[in-house]
């Protein structure tokens, strides 16, 4: 019998703590992957600032970087993350990880859903005589914003992925409690009370996402 007396203390610390590593992680991978992005848009050949040198390393180091698996990214930079955290275990030396591994995927996110603006409408405020830094923050972001959204709602249920994934190496929260709580004492009744947790932190995020992209296709 689960003695939820002594566990629903322990996981709602949990959930703080999964809902403190996905809302910093968001905030940073969300500004340095729309920045990266944005860099690779413009930057590709041919576009609004075509610059070879700076598109071919940005986009050398998305390559290497995206495919890695999270749970061997989190292990591999571990030195890293203990000269700038300090530590290797604990919710905050988790975020370092998870904001560079999904700010590389938003990166790239943003570049693709960019580059399938319609480049009419870049060519029509280019005749105009708009300046390109104008073009591309006033034209091309706003013109892609509805599927943006949908792209930041899919990193956002990543990004609480990773920090379920995060819980295996100590990085605390709900996947952290269903480890050493659920799969390690063959509990499973409190594996399942975490998944279906996540579950509605998951449902909760696609529906604002879906939300938010159809109010602006309405506009």
């Amino acid at each position: 019998m689960t003695d939820w007396t002594t566990l629903l203390p322990v996981l709602g610390e949990s959930f703080q703590q999964t809902i403190y590593m996905v809302v910093i992680t968001v905030l940073l991978s969300g500004a340095a992957g729309l920045a990266l992005g944005v860099t690779l848009y413009a930057t590709r050949p041919g576009n609004l600032f075509a610059n070879k040198g700076v598109f071919s390393v940005l986009n050398f180091v998305v390559n290497v970087i995206r495919p890695i698996p999270f749970i061997i990214f989190i292990t591999a930079i571990a030195p890293l993350t203990l000269i700038i955290m300090g530590t290797t275990i604990g919710t905050t030396a988790a975020i370092l990880p998870m904001a560079l591994m999904a700010g590389v995927v938003i990166g790239r996110v943003v570049e693709q859903n960019l580059v399938a603006s319609d480049p009419g409408v870049v060519e029509a405020a280019r005749a105009v005589g708009d300046s390109r830094l104008h073009i591309l923050w006033s034209v091309v972001i706003p013109e892609s914003l509805a599927p943006l959204i949908l792209g930041y709602t899919f990193m956002i249920i990543a990004i609480v992925d990773m920090s379920a994934m995060a819980g295996y190496i100590g990085g605390g929260g709900l996947g952290n409690f269903a480890i050493m709580y659920g799969y390690q004492q063959f509990n499973w009744e409190v594996t399942l009370v975490t998944v279906l947790i996540i579950i509605v932190m998951v449902q909760a995020a696609q529906l604002l996402g879906n939300v938010l992209a159809q109010r602006i296709l309405r506009r």
